[in-house]
């Protein structure tokens, strides 16, 4: 994600939180997928509480997009 980024930093703080939020975001939600395939789950594996961490992932992603599209829309006008 970091490389969108690489040929401009961004100046607004607000900003860079947000792709803070946005970049962590997708690394634990990738963790959280490869926890429930197959191949690395263990038998100790919670399913349902790696469903629920999937979806708090996705639920921060679409928080960060949505606040990085709200602040360069203002920022644009």
């Amino acid at each position: 994600f970091s490389s969108c980024f690489a040929f401009q930093k961004p100046k607004s703080e607000l900003v860079r939180t947000s792709l803070r939020l946005l970049t962590s975001s997708a690394y634990r939600l990738q963790s959280e997928c490869r926890k429930a395939l197959p191949m690395e789950s263990s038998p100790s594996t919670d399913i349902q509480l790696v469903t629920q961490q999937v979806i708090q992932c996705a639920y921060d992603i679409a928080k960060a997009a949505k606040q990085l599209v709200t602040i360069t829309t203002k920022e644009n006008n």
